[in-house]
């Protein structure tokens, strides 16, 4: 018996880049990043739009044929404009895939060319798995437009779809060429799409920089009423502390069982499909930390006045920390619509051994392997309490603060549904 072993060291490189004014004639930004990328001239580009900022920006189509147009011998757009759904749509829903697929063969495009994704999250996933594996992989360029994909999905090297009723069943590991947040693209979200994408930015605080977290709790109220000055800083920590796990954690295309950037997950991922994506991911991510952060307080593993702050930021950021669902089949796990089953699938998409990140302190984490069911449940039950108490006290006619419950399992109405996600 004989063996040759190899060994392959790969290096991958990409800049985030902050500006404002994408397509605006005198923002040279994207036309130097195909170009300096590129083998050939004009590089053939294709690119994907998220409906709800298509709908917000109605000239954005028009804006991208002009700028490919002034800049044709650096770019040339290979097919029209594709719009694909928004939000969790994108990837429920194969057919959103096969747009963005169609797109990227229509225009001809190869590995030296580009795919230029613009929307939410959801969209930039979609847009990622199809670029990474048609060609088996080509050249990808990622314009998050939302704050939750700003600050967070956005900058990793992560794409995938939902399949089997699973978040990201089916997905890649491909870094992006280039992540450009351009801020202006945030003025147009609604008030529900900017506040729960600050969850995102109070998990990293809380896993990897307790100043951090300081520094969102003071100015909440001024992210709460959406200033935009407040929010600039709060993205570009945001992408500082992800960028920096990716690349010295060790683990950037987890091959291991440990992902303390999923705090809170396990039960964010199980209450989107137990709500049929009424609630959103960065509400769901929200209640999930409020529980990992309530379980760890009645573990005896954090402070009671750590508890308290982390509940405290995300009521006075109007967010939710609790939905009928995650009380629903609470004391009983065999039960198909437990909130509990999502630690079983957390761990089948991990891999290997349960691992989940709970919080001794404000930027402190600790894994566990282990979760106490009946602790877990009265964990929810204190929820429920706070989040009745909330809702009885203080009362808000423009957003659902503390509870989410009584909506349409549909999701949104239309004209909310039209937003840049």
């Amino acid at each position: 018996m004989s063996s040759i072993e190899q060994v392959l060291r790969l290096t991958f490189r990409y800049t985030v880049h902050f500006t404002e004014g994408i397509f605006s004639a005198s923002n040279d930004l994207l036309r130097d990043i195909i170009a300096a990328g590129a083998d050939y001239k004009p590089v053939r580009t294709v690119f994907i739009v998220d409906s709800g900022v298509a709908a917000c920006h109605p000239n954005l189509n028009a804006d991208i044929e002009v700028y490919c147009a002034q800049n044709r011998e650096i770019m040339k757009l290979a097919a029209p404009v594709a719009v694909i759904a928004g939000g969790e749509d994108a990837k429920n829903d194969p057919r959103q895939l096969e747009k963005v697929l169609e797109a990227i063969n229509a225009g001809g495009i190869c590995r030296h060319s580009f795919v230029v994704a613009i929307g939410g999250g959801a969209v930039l996933d979609v847009a990622g798995y199809a670029a990474a594996t048609a060609h088996r992989g080509v050249r990808l360029i990622r314009v998050p437009t939302t704050v939750l994909a700003q600050d967070d999905a956005g900058l990793g090297v992560k794409n995938g779809i939902n399949y089997f009723g699973k978040k990201n069943y089916l997905g890649t590991f491909a870094p992006a060429t280039a992540v450009i947040n351009d801020v202006s693209f945030l003025a147009t979200l609604p008030d529900r799409d900017w506040l729960c994408g600050i969850t995102e930015a109070i998990k990293v605080a809380l896993m990897k920089d307790a100043r951090f977290f300081d520094r969102v709790e003071a100015t909440a109220d001024a992210l709460a009423n959406r200033d935009l000055a407040a929010m600039r800083p709060i993205v570009r920590r945001c992408a500082e502390l992800h960028l920096n796990h990716i690349s010295s954690g060790g683990d950037p295309f987890e091959l291991g069982n440990s992902r303390p950037l999923d705090f809170g997950h396990w039960a964010a991922h199980k209450l989107e499909f137990l709500s049929g994506y009424r609630i959103r991911h960065g509400e769901a991510v929200g209640i999930g930390m409020a529980l990992d952060s309530t379980y760890s307080w009645l573990t005896g593993l954090l402070p009671e006045d750590d508890w308290r702050r982390i509940v405290d930021l995300l009521l006075r950021l109007r967010l939710p920390i609790y939905a009928s669902e995650l009380g629903d089949h609470a004391d009983n796990i065999d039960h198909p619509r437990s909130v509990l089953r999502g630690l079983t699938e957390f761990r089948e998409h991990l891999g290997g051994e349960l691992t989940i990140s709970l919080l001794e302190g404000i930027g402190l984490p600790l894994e566990v392997h282990e979760i106490d069911f009946a602790r877990m449940a009265k964990s929810i039950a204190e929820l429920k309490r706070i989040a009745a108490d909330r809702a009885a006290s203080a009362p808000d006619e423009h957003f659902p603060v503390a509870m989410l419950a009584g909506h349409s399992a549909g999701g949104h109405d239309a004209d909310e549904r039209a937003v840049n996600r």
